[in-house]
């Protein structure tokens, strides 16, 4: 057989023609539109397919520089860390701390099931924790994260694994959040409570204003990520000291909190939030691209039958965590019906599969603001963050 090896700067070039194949294919199958798959993830299965193909053929096999690839994750996480933004959590009043409540529930169940499952099955917490919220709540960007992590305390194929799960998750949860809110406006007659108060709207507007752009502020808003990432590999040794073992981002995503919350407590500064969503948008995509190019699709034929039960179970518990808890929780009206629909899709997937569940209850039904500005809240600056810390706990105790 063959070996070709490329290096990180090669690798990085096949990643982004993967990814620019992906967003080609999504254009001609709507479907893959539809339920929003990450680009990366479209032209990375079919590259990941056609590279198995050559392996079991005894023809060729790939071999990557991953370097770059810590490097975009590290980027992606650390803007992340900048999105949790203690003052919106606060002027978020109840419903905010609610649903946050909700979601760290969810995160807790997904896990535990996991790992009482993988003992069920006889296999490995690992295994288990893989198709727990590392997937679910975490989706791609998780998945690619700790993929690597699981592999080092020797659980051969994580990677592929959990990026199974998380394309697996997204359909799912997408599938599920449009029928699932369809049914709980139908069965409570909840039209008549759908409204929106100003107040909403006006908050609403405030939190998107703070993501407009300017060319003239990427470069500030790359420094102010440089900045945390290099103070956070400072966090991350002291963290490691307690024996614990922590992802390399989490010490940056913490500095890039702290900076966030100083800059909305002092204003003695201003962290340019758009700018570093779109810089962290480019490196997760790349990031991605490159986690999908190096997946080795054959180790996971032994674990397959594992895996399905694993992910069955996960989508009966996103449904009935959904129905009974969020709904029942967030107030049982027609804005605690769009959010239940909304949190199936960030719960197994990601926020645009969400904010896109949400919109075909309300483009059905009626507008409803409150969702709209709590679950890109939650989803978004807070769920990832929170996740993290979870996994870590779990993945050490284990």
């Amino acid at each position: 057989m063959y070996k070709l090896s490329l290096d990180m700067y090669q690798t990085l070039a096949l990643a982004v023609v993967v990814l620019v194949f992906g967003a080609n294919l999504k254009k001609q199958v709507k479907i893959l539109e539809k339920f929003c798959i990450p680009s990366p993830v479209v032209g990375g299965i079919v590259f990941a397919c056609l590279s198995c193909i050559l392996y079991k053929l005894n023809i060729l096999e790939f071999s990557f520089d991953e370097t770059l690839k810590s490097i975009c994750m590290m980027v992606f996480f650390t803007s992340v860390g900048f999105n949790a933004n203690l003052k919106i959590l606060k002027s978020g009043g109840v419903n905010l701390i609610l649903l946050l409540i909700c979601v760290c529930v969810l995160i807790v169940f997904q896990n535990s099931l996991a790992v009482f499952l993988a003992k069920v099955l006889h296999v490995s917490p690992l295994v288990g924790l893989s198709a727990g919220s590392i997937s679910m709540v975490g989706g791609h960007g998780t998945a690619g994260a700790f993929g690597p992590v699981l592999e080092d305390f020797g659980m051969e194929g994580a990677t592929t694994l959990c990026t199974a799960a998380a394309t697996f998750g997204l359909v799912a949860g997408s599938l599920m959040g449009g029928p699932l809110g369809r049914k709980l406006i139908i069965k409570g007659n909840l039209l008549k409570s759908a409204k929106s108060s100003e107040h909403d709207k006006v908050e609403l507007k405030e939190e998107q204003s703070k993501y407009r752009r300017s060319a003239q502020r990427y470069s500030t808003a790359a420094f102010q990520l440089a900045i945390a990432m290099g103070f956070g590999t400072i966090v991350s040794t002291l963290l490691s000291k307690t024996g614990m073992t922590f992802p390399a981002y989490i010490g940056a995503m913490i500095v890039a909190a702290i900076m966030r919350n100083i800059c909305e407590y002092s204003s003695k500064y201003e962290v340019h939030m758009g700018e570093i969503r779109d810089i962290g948008g480019i490196c997760l995509s790349l990031f991605l691209g490159i986690a999908m190019i190096t997946l080795k699709l054959w180790q996971l034929a032994s674990l397959a039958l594992p895996l399905v039960v694993l992910l069955c179970a996960q989508t009966l518990l996103m449904f009935l965590f959904a129905y009974f808890v969020v709904f029942n929780v967030m107030g049982r009206d027609y804005d605690a019906a769009v959010l239940s629909a909304g949190v199936c899709g960030f719960g197994m997937g990601a926020t645009p599969n969400a904010m896109a569940n949400m919109q075909a209850i309300t483009n059905k039904f009626a507008p409803a603001v409150k969702p709209y500005l709590l679950v890109p809240i939650v989803g978004s600056m807070f769920a990832d963050f929170i996740n993290s810390l979870c996994i870590t706990f779990f993945i050490n105790q284990f």
